[in-house]
């Protein structure tokens, strides 16, 4: 795995989503099409913080956030999501 060269500016970060499950619990395959977006990944990148507001998550942490939160972002071949802070909802 490449490091990442981009750092995220203010209160964003970067996360890299954990991969899309491919079979239930009893076995069955889930194909592509019914597989749903993970909700959860890896700290990659943490920006700055503000002033007023400093970042209190850090490289490395496992956190769970909102379905619908972040940008796609794809870099030498590798999915990311840059999303603000407040768009995570828990560290795991």
């Amino acid at each position: 795995m490449s490091t990442l060269n981009i750092k995220p500016l203010a209160d964003r970060i970067i996360v890299e989503p954990a991969a899309a499950e491919t079979k239930t619990a009893s076995g069955i395959i889930i194909p592509d099409s019914a597989k749903e977006k993970p909700q959860q990944g890896k700290v990659v990148a943490v920006g700055p913080g503000s002033k007023d507001n400093p970042v209190t998550l850090k490289v490395g942490d496992t956190v769970l956030y909102s379905k619908y939160g972040g940008t796609d972002l794809k870099w030498e071949n590798t999915d990311y999501l840059i999303m603000r802070e407040s768009d995570v909802l828990a560290i795991l």
